[in-house]
Parts: structure tokens; C-alpha cells; sequence
């Protein structure tokens, strides 16, 4: 497995060097691309939430799991997928619930990793102790409460954002507000669209099948027309593409096809940062 480091800077103040997972497993890239059965196996554990307003101990085994293979029928839907954040990202340690409001219903499990890699999801909102993030689960644009405060997780700020407009097929990376690329893309064709709303960069995968693109990046979100994808979860994804035709074109099953380039600068950003599609 190979790492590549990413500078966050905490919530908590200073910039330590935090460092995200490539997964280099073909396998792994199977699944995700052509397809697979089932998610990586990961252990459970009680949701021990020290809260007053906790309801009760939360058995994790019995929740949906919030990954990419996943559905949190239960989850809330994203109140605001049109807008930004403001940067704030969450590490998940160790398998948290998910509730549907503060101190509401637990509604899901979040793992610590997410294809291998581990699991940073936006945080949208903050209210009493408790953040609003974006899940990867299906339904798309679904968004859960997690308890804040805890040695289970820990916020970071990351300054950048993918800014896909999907009309005009071009992609652009910001820093703070600052351009550092713009680049005319591939996106999904008029039968089978790229989806809409806010999302994140999911997981990093390096391809070891097959030569289109170098790098696989998941996003936290699905094909709205397929339920899958060669028998997989019908995660879209950002990645390259070996023909120039293509970008600037609709033509994809609902994944955006970068250049080379701009792959390069997407694969170096933090896991968790955000990407809108409009």
C-alpha cells in the first residue's frame, strides 16, 4: 500500500502532516469500476456515547452500513446539496453511529475506512455538541448526526473544493477560494447523467488491472440510473481516461473523466474534500 501526504490543518490549531491511503489492490478496483458482491468485512462494537441525551447503548451491528455498498433509508437527506462548507472535515477513528437528529435515533454505522482507506466525511453543520456530515451511502445526498467530542473522531479544515459544472463539463480545484486548475471533462451521457449535489472525494485507488487511469477516485455518491455498475455499488468516481476525445464530451456512465493533469492535482487532495456537481 502506498501512502502520499496531505497537509490538514486541525480544528484545534496548528498543521500537523496527515497522510491518506492509496489502495493499491486490483481487486479493489474491480469492485468499484466492473463491480462486486460484498463489502470488506469490518468488526463492530457498542456505541458507547457519553450523552445526555443519549437514548441508550447503540448495538453498531444492527445499523446499515454508511460505506459506498450501503443504504441508510433512514438517514436525512441533505438540507442544502447546492451549497459549499466551510471546510471542515472529520476523521472517524473508530465505527460510530449515525443519528437522524441530535441525540436522535441512531440510523446508521460509520466506519473508520472506506475502500482500505480511512473514512474523512465534510461536515455541513454543528449544533450542540454534534456534526451533520455527508454519508457515501445510497440514497444519494444522504446526511446523518454524529456525536462530536469523543477519542473516536477529530476535525480538521481542508482549504480546497472540486467544483464540477456538469452543464459545461469543466472541473475546477480551488484553494481558498483560489483557482490552482480548470479543465474541460468528461461526464455522464444524456441516459445516464452525472448526479448532482454537494459529495467528497471517498477513497484513492490505484489501478492495477487495466491502463485508463492511474488513479481511481470514489466519491460519496452513485449512478442515479444504475444500481450498478457490472454488479458493484454504482459508485461514481473521478478518473483519467487514455483518449482526448472524450473530455469536453457527455459521454460517461455518470463518472467524470479528467485529463492527466488535472488527475495529478485531484489524486494529491485530502480524502474528505469536498466536491459539488451542478
Amino acid at each position: 500500500m502506498e501512502f502520499s501526504g496531505v497537509e490538514f490543518r486541525y480544528a484545534g490549531g496548528g498543521t500537523p502532516r496527515s497522510r491518506r491511503a492509496v489502495v493499491a489492490l486490483g481487486v479493489l478496483l474491480a469492485v468499484l469500476v466492473t463491480g462486486c458482491s460484498a463489502a470488506t468485512s469490518e468488526s463492530r462494537q457498542a456505541d458507547e456515547t457519553p450523552s445526555s441525551t443519549r437514548r441508550a447503548k447503540v448495538d453498531l451491528s444492527t445499523l446499515p452500513d454508511a460505506t459506498t455498498f450501503g443504504t441508510t433509508s433512514d438517514a436525512p437527506s441533505d438540507p442544502a446539496p447546492r451549497s459549499g462548507t466551510d471546510g471542515v472535515v472529520l476523521r472517524v477513528k473508530r465505527d460510530i453511529a449515525v443519528h437522524d437528529s441530535v441525540g436522535g435515533e441512531a440510523v446508521a454505522r460509520l466506519p473508520a475506512t472506506q475502500f482500505e482507506s480511512p473514512t474523512w466525511v465534510p461536515i455541513v453543520a454543528e449544533r450542540d455538541g454534534w456534526a451533520r456530515v455527508l454519508l457515501p451511502s445510497r440514497p444519494n445526498g444522504s446526511t446523518g448526526w454524529v456525536r462530536l467530542g469523543t477519542e473516536k473522531v477529530h476535525k480538521a479544515h481542508s482549504p480546497y473544493v472540486v467544483d464540477v459544472d456538469v452543464g459545461n463539463r469543466r472541473l475546477v480545484v480551488l484553494e481558498n477560494g483560489r483557482e490552482l486548475g480548470s479543465w474541460s471533462v468528461g461526464v455522464g451521457s444524456v441516459d445516464t447523467p452525472t448526479p448532482r449535489g454537494r459529495t467528497f472525494i471517498l477513497a484513492s485507488i490505484r489501478e492495477t488491472v487495466s491502463d485508463f487511469s492511474p488513479i481511481i477516485l470514489p466519491l460519496g455518491t452513485h449512478s442515479e440510473t444504475y444500481t450498478t455498475y457490472g454488479g458493484g455499488p454504482g459508485t461514481v468516481a473521478l478518473h483519467g481516461w487514455p483518449e482526448s476525445e472524450v473530455f469536453g464530451t457527455a459521454s460517461s456512465d455518470g463518472c467524470v473523466r479528467v485529463p492527466g493533469d488535472a488527475l495529478r492535482l485531484l489524486r494529491s487532495l485530502p480524502l474528505g474534500t469536498l466536491v459539488r456537481l451542478r
